[in-house]
């Protein structure tokens, strides 16, 4: 028992499984799943789609801080994306497959140069994460007001569409992508040795660095791939709504994606992260912002219930928590005789 108290999963997946039978009591329909159209549809299915470009962003989020560092533009980042695809789509042969294929490759491109600004910043002129990341954080929403001429875009490409609202095997293609992302990203960092440099990075970059660890590079890998992950999440953002708003696409999303860590277990000093905890940790945001209009909470107290529930869990995972949880084994009778 005080080995599965102990886990860091274990709290996050209590809570997650918490909300879900919240989700039942109100809505008993609520684990319903029924097949039409050759699709599967239910407020599960939702749930797993809505979560994926959560997920996407925290995976990125998740190795940025295992280095210590941290990521506050993913959110412009995915505005980006979303404006340079959809501007592409209209200004092209806008039903065109090979549009959208081109304007989702030439955005994610985009993203790739804005993750190596980042980690230029950070890796190369020493610039504190916060305060480099934050400067595309503010520039970021207005280079996408340039692109879009700071109109709201609107496209017409069934395949574009697809990406947030098609599926696969009766599978939501945006859930699919997620987990994809998911998988290469926890092959990569778990099978070879790229896990565990991120990690000594993040534990001790002067130690890393003079045991030969090319740290530069390490940080610059991070941000690059946290910056392609928000492009990918900004991209289905922008297909859910055929559209885009740079005001408002990806708004905030960094926040999910770093509570979505946190909740998972990983620690914002660094070092060691958890990708399952991180997956976790975008299910229980999504499944959160779906209990709250079930549960009858009123709009306007959204974010006020949001932010108790988060609260909750984060002081449930900590120390001090965990150590009065803690089960504690009665001492053997042996060493009560030999006291005696």
């Amino acid at each position: 028992m005080r080995k599965v108290l102990a886990h860091q999963l274990v709290w996050p997946v209590l809570a997650l499984v918490v909300l879900l039978v919240i989700n039942v009591v109100a809505t008993p329909s609520f684990f319903d799943v029924r097949m039409q159209d050759g699709h599967l549809f239910g407020s599960l299915v939702d749930v797993l789609r809505n979560s994926a470009p959560v997920l996407l962003v925290a995976l990125g989020m998740t190795l940025v801080i295992a280095t210590r560092g941290i990521d506050l533009s993913v959110g412009a980042i995915a505005a980006i994306a979303g404006a340079v695809a959809c501007t592409y789509i209209v200004g092209s042969d806008e039903g065109a497959a090979g549009t959208a294929i081109v304007a989702s490759t030439t955005a994610l491109g985009v993203c790739v140069l804005l993750g190596l600004w980042n980690g230029f910043l950070v890796a190369v002129l020493g610039i504190q994460p916060i305060i480099a990341t934050l400067v595309l954080m503010v520039a970021g929403r207005g280079l996408a007001m340039l692109v879009t001429d700071g109109q709201i875009t609107t496209v017409n490409n069934e395949l574009f569409s697809d990406l947030a609202s098609g599926f696969v095997l009766t599978l939501p293609v945006a859930m699919l992508v997620a987990l994809l992302v998911f998988g290469l990203t926890a092959l990569v960092t778990r099978r070879t040795a790229l896990g565990m440099l991120i990690e000594a990075v993040g534990i001790n970059p002067e130690a890393s660095r003079l045991a030969g660890v090319r740290a530069c590079t390490i940080i610059w890998t991070v941000y690059v791939f946290a910056a392609l992950c928000a492009g990918l999440a900004g991209l289905i953002i922008a297909a859910n709504t055929n559209s885009v708003n740079a005001n408002s696409l990806g708004l905030w999303i960094e926040l999910d994606a770093i509570l979505a860590v946190v909740i998972g277990g990983t620690s914002l000093a660094g070092g060691r992260f958890s990708l399952t905890g991180t997956l976790v940790g975008a299910l229980f945001i999504t499944t959160l912002e779906k209990t709250i209009p079930n549960i009858g909470i009123p709009s306007e107290a959204n974010y006020l219930f949001k932010a108790v529930v988060v609260v909750a869990v984060c002081l449930v995972q900590s120390p001090q928590a965990r150590a009065a949880l803690r089960v504690r084994r009665p001492a053997p009778l042996v060493a009560k005789a030999a006291v005696s």
